[in-house]
């Protein structure tokens, strides 16, 4: 079990267990602490199917209005102390694939700061809960990934809490769908590839005088970088910018021994397309997989574990993991 040590927030008696009371740290290590994986029931591990109910939300979208909730507990996880001593930074860490990236980290061991845009506040006070209700440190950082002076902001504030910076997880995106290449603006053109872009490499350059070897860098790709997709045009161009991205600045720093690989899912039941698509077409989100459905956050959070961990992959660097329930013309 990772070691327990104060946080700035409550004192960690054990999984689950504090001075102060909180519901969502309670939810969570109660969720943990009764967990009891057999084989039998592994195998019966039930995930919402599409149809999903429709709904639409306001960008950037919360994930606490999401129906059903997306599930980032994993509950059937046990950490074995892999990232023991560890400080990760992961951008969009409050909601999504970011949050449950950050749960799994810190049930390994690590502290955690997460970046997040102002108006999700209350979705980064959750995934706060989460990590400290595993017994680590964690800071949520407001700001937007856009702003060139924000990378260098949040780089200096987890150094300032955490105390070093061992892995960063480049995860903040942004999208928006449109019927053709003529209803894209330059303006929405450019905030795409400001945030998941320019964004990525300006956050792998700020924090790269503080890593050192065995430190890890793990982007957030998609298919959609590799198949493209024909309403995602300026998305899918900078999801294939990462994948080129991710594997050109691996081989650039293997001689410092500091890893960069890329998780590139399908679709994951997220605020991202809530936030972006029409409610029936939100309804429908990943029904076209051979699993008819969506994947949850912490079905893809493992493979951020295995990337970010020098036990699994010491070996590892400039590939990009495909995770599509069931697809395999892109792996």
């Amino acid at each position: 079990m990772p070691t327990k040590r104060k946080t700035a927030v409550r004192r960690n008696n054990g999984p689950g267990k504090s001075s102060r009371a909180d519901p969502v740290s309670e939810r969570v290590a109660r969720s943990s602490r009764t967990a009891s994986p057999s084989a039998a029931a592994l195998g019966q591990m039930k995930e919402p199917k599409s149809p999903m109910p429709a709904q639409h939300q306001r960008k950037p979208g919360l994930e606490s209005k999401l129906r059903p909730r997306p599930k980032y507990q994993a509950p059937y996880y046990k950490g074995s102390g892999k990232l023991a001593g560890k400080v990760a930074l992961i951008t969009g860490g409050d909601s999504g694939i970011g949050r449950a990236v950050a749960i799994l980290f810190a049930r390994e061991g690590a502290d955690v700061a997460i970046t997040h845009l102002p108006q999700e506040a209350s979705d980064a006070r959750e995934t706060v809960g989460a990590i400290e209700a595993e017994g680590r440190e964690a800071i949520a950082i407001a700001g937007d990934i856009t702003d060139q002076r924000f990378p260098n902001t949040a780089v200096k504030r987890t150094l300032r809490k955490l105390g070093k910076l061992d892995i960063l997880v480049n995860n903040a995106a942004y999208q928006k769908h449109q019927g053709g290449l003529e209803d894209i603006s330059d303006e929405q053109w450019d905030r795409t590839f400001k945030t998941n872009i320019y964004g990525y490499f300006r956050m792998a350059k700020a924090v790269l005088p503080y890593l050192k070897k065995g430190s890890a860098i793990i982007n957030t790709g998609s298919i959609t970088g590799l198949d493209g997709s024909k309403e995602l045009l300026d998305y899918s161009a900078t999801k294939g910018a990462i994948h080129a991205f991710t594997k050109s600045l691996a081989q650039n720093l293997i001689e410092k021994g500091i890893r960069v690989n890329c998780v590139a899912p399908g679709p994951v039941w997220t605020p991202l397309n809530a936030a972006d698509k029409p409610a029936k077409d939100v309804a429908d989100f990943g029904a076209d997989t051979p699993f008819k459905r969506p994947a949850q956050p912490e079905e893809i959070a493992p493979a951020f574990v295995y990337f970010a961990s020098e036990i699994d992959s010491s070996y590892v660097t400039g590939e990009i993991l495909t995770l599509l329930g069931g697809e395999t013309t892109a792996a």
